[in-house]
Formats: C-alpha cells, sequence, structure tokens
C-alpha cells in the first residue's frame, strides 16, 4: 500500500509538472515595447545605421531596458518589431520573442521562459524522483534474476527492461537537473551562461545574481509553501529584473563608499 500511494503521488507530480511545461505558453513582451506606427516608418526610412541606433535610443529612454548589444545598441527584433526587455530573445522554433528565454526544449515541444521554466524544473525533479523509485523497486527482482530465482522469461525481460531505462533516464536527468539548479543558484538562463548579458559598462555573467536566497525566489517566489506544487509563484513580470549593480546602487553605504575613498586620498594625513 505504501508502494502504492508512493508510486501514484510521483506519477501525479509527474504528469502534472509535464502538463504545465507544455500547455503553459511562453509570454511575449508587452505592447509598450513594440514599435509605433509612426515610429516605425521612420525606422524604415531611415538608411543610416547611426540613425537607426538613435531612434531605438530614444525610443528605450522610457523602458525599463539595461542590457545592450555587443556594439553597446538597443537589443531590437527585426522581425517581431519589438524592443527586447532584459533576458529577452526571439526563439526560431517559436517564431517569437520570449521573455526570459532559457531554450527550446523539444522533450515538451514548447519554448521554457519566464512563464513555465519553474515548471520545467521540477518536471526534471519529479522525473528524477520517479526513475529512481521505479529503479529501486525493481533492483531486488533483477537480484533475484541474477540469482536465478526468476523463472519466467517474460518477467526476466521486464525486469531487466524496466532498471536499464530507469537508470539511463535516471543519469541523463541527474547531468541536465543539477545544470538548471546551477544556473538557478547563479541567476543565469542557458542562454545566458553561453553569452554573458551586456550591460552599459560591458559584458557581466553576474549582473543579475543576487545571491543564493533571492536567485531561489526569483523562479520559485517568496512562498515556501509553493516551492515544490507546479503552480505559477515566480517574481516580477518577466519584462523587468533586479540586478545586482542596482541592488549595489541603492544601498547607500555602498554608494557612499567611492566617495570616501576619494575624500580619504584628498585629505593629507595627521
Amino acid at each position: 500500500v505504501a508502494y502504492l500511494i508512493i508510486f501514484h503521488i510521483l506519477f501525479v507530480l509527474f504528469v502534472w509538472t509535464y502538463w504545465k511545461s507544455i500547455f503553459t505558453l511562453p509570454v511575449q513582451p508587452g505592447k509598450k515595447y513594440h514599435m509605433s506606427y509612426a515610429d516605425k516608418e521612420r525606422y524604415e526610412n531611415e538608411e543610416r545605421p547611426e540613425m537607426q541606433r538613435q531612434i531605438l535610443a530614444e525610443m528605450a529612454r522610457k523602458l525599463p531596458v539595461y542590457t545592450r548589444t555587443g556594439n553597446g545598441g538597443i537589443r531590437f527584433c527585426d522581425r517581431c518589431q519589438l524592443i527586447k526587455p532584459d533576458r529577452c530573445h526571439h526563439c526560431s522554433v517559436c517564431a517569437i520573442c520570449v521573455l526570459k528565454m532559457d531554450h527550446h526544449c523539444p522533450w515538451v515541444n514548447n519554448c521554457i521562459g519566464f512563464s513555465n521554466y519553474k515548471f520545467f524544473l521540477l518536471f526534471l525533479a519529479y522525473s528524477l524522483l520517479y526513475c529512481l523509485y521505479i529503479a529501486a523497486t525493481v533492483f531486488k527482482y533483477f537480484i533475484k534474476y541474477w540469482t536465478g530465482e526468476l523463472t519466467n522469461g517474460r518477467s526476466k525481460f521486464h525486469v531487466l527492461f524496466l532498471l536499464f531505462v530507469a537508470i539511463m533516464f535516471f543519469v541523463s536527468l541527474m547531468f541536465l537537473f543539477g545544470y538548471h539548479c546551477w544556473l538557478v543558484s547563479r541567476n543565469r538562463s542557458t542562454l545566458e551562461a553561453f553569452s554573458a548579458p551586456v550591460f552599459q559598462n560591458g559584458p557581466d555573467k553576474n549582473g543579475f545574481n543576487l545571491g543564493f536566497v533571492k536567485n531561489l525566489q526569483q523562479v520559485f517566489g517568496e512562498e515556501k509553501k509553493l516551492w515544490l506544487l507546479p503552480v505559477a509563484s515566480s517574481q516580477g513580470d518577466g519584462h523587468f529584473f533586479p540586478m545586482r549593480a542596482l541592488c549595489d546602487a541603492q544601498n547607500p553605504l555602498l554608494a557612499n563608499e567611492e566617495q570616501w575613498e576619494d575624500d580619504g586620498i584628498d585629505e593629507e594625513p595627521h
């Protein structure tokens, strides 16, 4: 009875998180990030690249956009005709810009981003536990097969198949889940791990790293009772994310630290 209860709990959570990962559509940027008709016409009629960058800079002046392209320009999507919010990328498979895009997953046939990244992590976690549970409950029958206690040929095939598949998926999921746990602890996406986001002061791979606890809260929320359930609890709306540089600047002690150092250099020693 205990085995059946644990099995069905894991199975329900596995199916629930898989369903949420598939049918939770990726969130696109809001209307304020799209070009108006006048700006679009002015941008397309302008042939000089420097003037086009100036037009994009004027549009982004009213938006909470802090990341830049490699040459310092505003991140703009020509296909979607919008200014990309921070951590937003265009998915060539979905043909849309996705907020906080992590990657396009063929396992769930969906783009993993701000709206379903928590569900994807829980799907990996419960899949890992599901495979571990199956391997642990079948292992004793594998021992019986090894010692020759199993005489039925069909049961031998079932035991070997279940154990092999469970271990194979467990090892694969363990590396994938461990990698995403590392990304969450650093508050990075898969795309940001390969290419560091560029800010006004240059690329910074730890630009969104707020510390281990706050990084977890960015994905799972502040309510710990909701962390293990596939319900939406991520912080923010996907358009703006707290940054380490801004958090340091908002701290009056850290903001005045450089000023104190300069004052200390100018003063003569007593």
